[in-house]
C-alpha cells in the first residue's frame, strides 16, 4: 500500500478488515495490505470464507450432481444455475479444494466444455455429451477458464484445451475489414460480428490474466497484448472510432457479480494486474 491515500480522506481498510465478509476481510489483506498468505490472519480469513458468509449459503445449495438449478440448465437459469454460482465461488475466493467446490468445476467440465475445440458452451449436448459446439461462446469460455484457473484447476488438461481455444479462437475486430469466417464466428453477430463483443473481449483476457506470468505460453501473451490494445484503444470504455461517445452506459456503473457484463473498474483492475499505466486509462479511472 505505499503511496496509496484514499481520496475521501477517510481509511476504509478498518471497515474491509473488519470481517463481516470474509471473503472481503482475505482480499484486504493480501491485496491491500499485503499480509504473506502463510500468515496467521490470512489462513484465519481463508478459512473463514468457507464456513460463514455467503460461500457456504452457496454450496449449501448445490445439487448431488454438482449443479445448481438442475443439470440443463446450467447456463440458463440466470442467475441461479452453475456457471452464474461458480463465477461468484471463485470471485469470493472459495477454496478449489473443497470436495464441494470441485464437484463443481467437474459437473461444469463434463456438460459445458465442448469435446471437440475445447470451448464452453451455453447448451448441453445431450447424445454426444459435452457442451454443444455449436453453442460456444467467448464471455463463457473466459469466465469458466478464469474461475477454473483461480479455484486451482490450471494443470487440468481440460483447462489447457480452454486456454487454447482462447489463444486460438478469440479475435479483436474493431469493425475495419470483413467480418472473420467459418466456426465458430457465423454462430453469433452479437459475440463476433466486424466488430467483437467487449465482454467476450474484457472475459477473455481476464481469464489469460488470472494466469500467474511464469506459466504463460507464447500464444497466451500474445492474445494478452492484443486484447489490452483493444481495451486501450477503446480508451476502455469508449466508440474506438469516437472517443467522445461511450459505448455503453452501463459500464460506468460499478457492480458485483459482474457475470457477463463487465465495467471500468474490471477492466482497469485486468490492465493494470498486467502492468499496464497507458493514459488512454485516465479517463476510465
Amino acid at each position: 500500500m505505499d503511496g496509496w491515500t484514499p481520496a475521501g480522506g477517510a481509511d476504509p481498510v478498518p471497515w474491509l478488515l473488519d470481517g463481516s465478509n470474509p471473503s472481503v476481510r482475505y482480499f484486504a489483506l493480501t491485496d491491500l495490505i499485503g499480509a504473506p498468505p502463510d500468515s496467521r490472519d490470512v489462513v484465519e480469513a481463508r478459512r473463514a470464507i468457507m464456513t460463514d458468509g455467503p460461500v457456504p449459503a452457496i454450496l449449501a445449495e448445490q445439487q448431488g450432481d454438482g449443479h445448481w438449478e438442475g443439470r440443463d440448465l446450467f447456463y440458463r437459469a440466470k442467475y441461479r444455475g452453475t456457471v452464474w454460482q461458480f463465477i461468484i465461488l471463485a470471485s469470493l475466493g472459495a477454496d478449489g479444494a473443497d470436495e464441494r467446490v470441485r464437484a463443481g468445476c467437474e459437473a461444469i467440465l463434463r456438460d459445458s466444455q465442448d469435446a471437440e475445440s475445447g470451448g464452453f458452451a451455453v447448451d448441453r449436448a445431450k447424445t454426444a455429451g459435452g457442451g454443444r459446439h455449436s453453442m460456444v461462446v467467448p464471455c463463457l469460455t473466459g469466465n469458466m477458464v478464469w474461475s477454473l484457473v483461480r479455484l486451482g484447476m490450471f494443470d487440468d488438461p481440460r483447462v489447457q484445451r480452454a486456454i487454447d481455444w482462447i489463444t486460438t479462437y478469440q479475435r479483436f475486430d474493431d469493425g475495419d475489414g470483413d467480418a472473420p469466417t467459418g466456426w465458430p464466428y457465423e454462430r453469433s453477430e452479437m459475440c463476433w460480428g466486424r466488430h467483437t463483443c467487449h465482454m467476450g473481449a474484457v472475459k477473455a483476457l481476464k481469464a489469460l490474466a488470472a494466469i500467474p506470468s511464469e506459466r504463460r505460453s507464447p500464444e497466451a501473451e500474445r492474445t494478452l497484448a492484443d486484447g489490452a490494445e483493444y481495451l486501450l484503444r477503446h480508451h476502455i470504455h469508449k466508440r474506438s472510432h469516437d472517443l467522445t461517445r461511450t459505448s455503453k452506459p452501463g459500464w460506468l456503473r460499478l457492480g458485483f457479480p459482474l457475470m457477463y457484463q463487465s465495467d471500468v473498474l474490471e477492466i482497469l483492475d485486468i490492465l493494470t494486474s498486467l502492468g499496464y499505466h497507458d493514459e488512454r486509462m485516465s479517463e476510465a479511472l
